[in-house]
């Protein structure tokens, strides 16, 4: 085995126009101690003619999944491979914003030996345009996250996992039963234990499209219901303790205008819903709607309702 500090893991799925732009970026990067892995879950073998004509990486390995993964096993098969210290997710339509990019991540963890996580400021690109760039996150969301990491799924201020580089630590893969609050609940387990170094500078371009399945999982109750129900029966109804996951699930019944168990289950979820939950709809249910759909006002009911709950 030739172990390398850096495994850039990348689960490809058909676009190898995108894959050629990823990987014209890593090609051109100053640190070179770096392995390549692409895990090709696509139907055909577009990625595989591409990757085999593909000579600008020397140490690059390919695998064709035998079986279509889906998100995120195909990450988590990418991870099983690797031999670096550390782990790069980078997905086939991201790419690094300069050949100092990678560089960056490693002097991070040069200045900072007792980090485990590193992430850095990004670019939006869709359609060829910067449409944003991610700000420094704010000082409360950073200090409420290093009190409790699961205030995380109130508000994704670290970014996608291509912006990531963490340790290669076998027993934090990302749970392949969510889609939509994958990246989420992975940097909430991860961080919960971890040292988390954040860099201003931005170091990775994240292209935006229509074929994302964040895009395609956006405000679709048969999606976000079950994931969070799921969430929260998996880490206990102990992380509604903090009042920003708490304002989460609060949110979550408002906007999908939950009113009972029917909802909850017409949207997919067929396991125990917390009676905590139930407490958050029975209330809601009793509430004006304007009052709700007031932020201001709703802000204010949920913050009584959560300090109830505390007592």
């Amino acid at each position: 085995m030739n172990f390398v500090n850096v495994s850039i893991c990348i689960p490809a799925y058909k676009n190898a126009g995108f894959l050629n732009r990823l990987l014209d970026s890593i090609a051109i990067q100053a640190y070179k101690d770096y392995e390549v892995i692409i895990t090709d879950d696509s139907p055909d073998d577009e990625v595989k003619t591409f990757v085999s004509n593909y000579s600008k990486i020397k140490n690059l390995r390919y695998f064709k999944n035998t079986a279509q993964l889906g998100t995120p096993k195909n990450w988590n098969e990418g991870i099983s491979k690797a031999m670096g210290s550390w782990i790069k997710i980078m997905h086939d339509d991201d790419w690094f914003v300069d050949e100092n990019s990678l560089q960056t991540f490693i002097d991070v963890t040069n200045e900072r030996p007792t980090a485990t996580v590193v992430y850095s400021a990004y670019v939006n690109i869709e359609n060829g345009r910067t449409k944003s760039i991610s700000a420094r996150p704010a000082l409360f969301r950073r200090i409420a996250f290093k009190l409790n990491p699961f205030s995380i799924v109130s508000t994704n201020f670290i970014g996608p996992p291509s912006v990531v580089l963490h340790k290669n630590n076998a027993q934090f893969v990302y749970d392949d039963k969510l889609k939509w609050l994958v990246d989420l609940e992975f940097y909430a387990r991860y961080f919960e234990a971890s040292k988390m170094i954040y860099c201003k500078k931005a170091l990775l371009n994240i292209g935006i499209n229509d074929q994302q399945v964040t895009k395609a999982s956006s405000l679709i109750p048969e999606v976000e219901i079950p994931e969070y129900l799921y969430f929260l029966n998996k880490h206990g109804v102990r992380i509604l303790k903090n009042w920003l996951v708490y304002d989460s699930y609060w949110r979550l019944v408002r906007n999908f205008k939950i009113k009972g168990e029917d909802d909850i289950f017409n949207a997919g979820f067929n396991g125990e819903i917390p009676k905590e939950l139930l407490s958050i709809i029975r209330l809601q249910k009793n509430i004006p709607s304007f009052i709700l759909h007031v932020g201001v006002l709703s802000k204010l009911v949920m913050f009584v309702k959560y300090l109830l709950f505390r007592v």
